[in-house]
């Protein structure tokens, strides 16, 4: 494909999460957004038109849209589409905003959204389909597993480990090399000094296990 050409982009989704991976992906001189796909009442998001929902991938395909960007906040939700989407022949862009910082060492997959003030460091590595939002910082040689979201303002020091679908909210903080286990919440404000297993809610600081999910 011929680089000076802007990659015609489907976003999926039109909540409040589409509105930031909009004003990113309107950065992206390689990016031509054509719409949103959603269920909401919204017409557009800013500006950008909501032009059916999900069912409407196939036929974009056949119109010569072969990228995608899946902006749904749901972490499971957001894997399956995004696997959908690649599965009938769809390429994911990232949304990386100008106004991060992406060490040329550390490895991104697909479909990717890095918000502004983000910043990753030095062999870090960032799973498809995660979400790296607002200010929120990841330290040399960490993973952040596929579909994860790690929310405004974390700080996750150096060789963390953080599993698939796991979300850490709003300020969490990560001492080093720590593992989080997948399909793990942590609470807004949590101090992780202990490995967190798999499927747990964990909040407080430091943080305490409340539950373990079937």
């Amino acid at each position: 494909m011929d680089d000076s050409v802007p990659r015609r982009t489907v976003i999926v989704g039109a909540g409040g999460h589409a509105k930031v991976v909009v004003d990113v992906l309107r950065a992206d001189a390689s990016v031509e957004l054509v719409g949103c796909l959603g269920q909401g009442r919204d017409l557009a998001v800013l500006g950008l038109p909501v032009i059916g929902g999900d069912d409407e991938l196939s036929r974009l395909l056949e119109q010569g849209v072969h990228h995608a960007f899946i902006a749904i906040g749901n972490n499971a939700r957001r894997m399956q589409l995004a696997k959908k989407a690649e599965a009938i022949g769809f390429e994911l862009v990232n949304a990386v905003s100008p106004h991060a910082y992406v060490s040329p060492s550390a490895s991104l997959g697909r479909g990717v959204a890095i918000m502004a003030g983000a910043i990753v460091q030095p062999a870090a590595t960032i799973g498809s389909y995660s979400i790296i939002n607002t200010g929120a910082t990841v330290d040399h040689d960490t993973t952040i597993g596929e579909a994860a979201h790690i929310a405004p303002g974390c700080a996750l020091s150096g060789s963390v480990f953080v599993g698939e679908r796991s979300f850490l909210g709003t300020g969490a903080k990560v001492i080093d090399g720590m593992r989080i286990g997948s399909d793990c919440m942590i609470g807004a404000g949590a101090v992780i000094i202990r490995h967190i297993p798999d499927r747990a809610l964990a909040v407080g600081v430091p943080a305490i296990i409340k539950r373990i999910q079937a």
